[in-house]
């Protein structure tokens, strides 16, 4: 068995065994189990969306975009199904494809640009489309309101049979096997890319992109193909959250608060693995509520720190901390003063900062 197929059963059957968490949670907690699958849930979807922002910065591209491709996604979900009356099925994927396309017009623009530039341009991108959403008639794209959205599922309450709380926890569920679903395939994608020879032409552009010229790595098709991958599971998930939540609009599906969830992930958890992403969604999506209830609207401010923070005193994120902690633990961590970096599914551990951060910006 080689080591991809290996890794994705390994993946599968991880995911099959997080599929029986919300039977766990309603028989030990009842009806508190609510809030824990809502806490899960959101840990998923938080998951996803750094796993496939991972996907682009491992070329080394600090891209400012997600939002637009999550919120194409939503938009091209809720437009299909409005107008064209096209299968929740299909319309899911759909979003995720025209989310994918519309990486490759904007990459193919904005790609040859490095550092501060491109991460200027993709925000401005976004800022440039939701606007346009918003400018759309409102028979298209329903204007500064949006569009309402049904939901995938609509548990009904039936006085004598079921209480209320275990209505609110059917749905809950059921988007919980869907976000664990589109997990499952943002790290099988992961892993795929990893085990590819795209693995290496990542790191080599991340490094020094004139030197992985020279080396045969064609550096403007690799980062297309990873923008492209990269925005496509972004759009699925767009295109699933928009139905969790009942509508889309242009200052909630193109929200900056979507992009910053996305960057700070990743770092906090550990960049260009598959693994950190995952490992920092959890830790983080239970902080975002404790954050909220908090500090209200004003929560950002502590992703802003933990951000800094994680910069300062982890550069490596969670999965270098907890990889250095194992080296001591098994009397590994004297081999060689350099050795600083370990590998996770194939990838090596970041030995610096995020993406673009240590590259001398080029216009």
């Amino acid at each position: 068995m080689n080591r991809l197929l290996r890794d994705l059963l390994v993946a599968l059957a991880l995911g099959g065994l997080l599929a029986l968490l919300p039977a766990a949670l309603r028989e030990l907690f009842g009806r508190s189990a609510v809030s824990y699958l809502t806490l899960a849930t959101n840990a998923l979807l938080l998951g996803v969306l750094a796993l496939s922002w991972d996907m682009l910065a491992r070329t080394g591209q600090l891209s400012l975009a997600h939002a637009a491709f999550t919120g194409v996604g939503a938009y091209s979900a809720a437009v299909l199904l409005r107008f064209a009356e096209v299968p929740v099925w299909l319309g899911i994927p759909l979003g995720g494809v025209l989310a994918a396309l519309l990486a490759l017009v904007l990459g193919a623009a904005t790609l040859r640009l490095y550092g501060i530039y491109f991460a200027i341009a993709t925000l401005a991108f976004t800022e440039v489309l939701r606007t346009v959403v918003q400018k759309l008639p409102a028979h298209i794209a329903g204007g500064a309101p949006g569009i309402n959205v049904p939901p995938l599922f609509r548990p009904t309450f039936v006085a004598g049979q079921m209480e209320r709380w275990e209505v609110a926890f059917l749905r809950n569920q059921g988007y919980f096997w869907v976000y664990l679903g589109l997990l499952v395939l943002a790290v099988a994608i992961s892993i795929a890319l990893q085990r590819s020879r795209l693995r290496s032409a990542f790191t080599a552009i991340r490094t020094n992109e004139e030197v992985a010229g020279v080396m045969g790595v064609n550096p403007a098709r690799t980062k297309l193909v990873a923008f492209a991958v990269s925005s496509f599971v972004a759009g699925l998930l767009g295109a699933v959250e928009a139905h969790r939540l009942g509508s889309v609009s242009p200052d909630g599906s193109f929200a900056v608060h979507t992009t910053v969830l996305a960057l700070v992930t990743p770092i906090f958890g550990g960049l260009y693995t598959t693994v950190g992403p995952i490992l920092g969604a959890g830790v983080l999506a239970a902080l975002e509520e404790t954050l909220k209830r908090t500090f209200s609207e004003g929560y950002l401010i502590g992703y802003g720190i933990v951000l800094v923070a994680s910069i300062l005193f982890m550069p490596r994120g969670l999965v270098g901390l907890l990889t250095g902690i194992g080296r001591r633990l098994t009397g590994r961590g004297s081999r060689g003063a350099g050795a600083t970096t370990g590998t996770l599914d194939g990838t090596p551990l970041p030995s610096g900062d995020p993406p673009s951060a240590s590259t001398e910006a080029k216009p």
